[in-house]
């Protein structure tokens, strides 16, 4: 029960490596807000893990709904301790020149520009929280990838878009570390989730075996492995970390 008492918020919480911190939390002893664009998705989990856990229709990319997501974990639990950014996308394999002006558009404004959004209506309420016994107010986990640490080529801005999470990570570290915030990050390598067809460009055994030769340990990311390290992140056990992008990669960044 590492966190027990706690109200947690995940963005793209319905599946992939969201569902499965959405499930760590639960299980952890927090409740949860699952908010994600697919909704009955985002309903079945809610159902699935019971009574701490409900589900909210959100776009990320939209001001006004995460507003109503804090609103709502409000509303529903009393307060916030956790946020998570972890809802993203990708634009599929292919040369930078290539991508088009609206997928461009389209990652900047899920795997960056939402983080801003939420970040600005997330941290005046962290602020407002009382500190727990280690002076702590608030936590926020930003999902990032080990694309913004060892990039791969196809797949610029993409990349681009995580190293911008990782420097964002670290920068909100240090200006917010004195209101008793941290601000931490996990860097995935590619896991078994919806999203791995768009990485690939073709989910193939072939495509998967080249992949998997990349990663030292073998395997793709489970989002159960993102529901333990986040897990741990959130924690009161870490409440002398932030700043810390942490790979969850088998060694792809070794």
């Amino acid at each position: 029960m590492r966190l027990k008492n706690k109200v947690a918020v995940v963005t793209g919480g319905a599946s992939g490596f969201g569902e499965g911190i959405v499930r760590k939390f639960v299980a952890e002893g927090a409740q949860v807000l699952i908010a994600d664009l697919d909704l009955p998705r985002a309903l079945d989990v809610a159902a699935s893990v019971g009574a701490a856990a409900c589900a909210l229709k959100v776009d990320v990319a939209k001001a006004a709904d995460l507003r109503l997501m804090l609103e709502t974990a409000e509303l529903h639990f009393g307060r916030i301790d956790i946020l998570v950014n972890n809802a993203g996308v990708t634009h599929l394999p292919q040369p930078l020149e290539d991508v088009s002006e609206d997928d461009f558009d389209r990652v900047v404004a899920i795997n960056m520009k939402a983080i801003y959004l939420a970040m600005r209506e997330a941290v005046p309420r962290f602020k407002a929280n009382p500190p727990d016994a280690n002076g702590i107010r608030g936590v926020v986990l930003n999902i990032a990838s080990t694309a913004g640490v060892s990039p791969r080529p196809r797949l610029s801005w993409y990349n681009a878009s995580k190293g911008w999470v990782i420097t964002a990570t670290r920068a909100n570290a240090v200006e917010l570390a004195p209101f008793g915030i941290r601000v931490v990050a996990l860097n995935p390598v590619a896991g078994e989730t919806p999203l791995l067809k768009s990485f690939l460009g073709e989910d193939t055994p072939e495509m998967r075996a080249k992949f998997l030769s990349s990663i030292p340990l073998g395997r793709f990311s489970r989002p159960d492995d993102l529901g333990h390290a986040a897990c741990f992140l959130c924690s009161d056990e870490a409440s002398m970390i932030t700043g810390v992008c942490m790979e969850v990669d088998g060694g792809r960044c070794i």
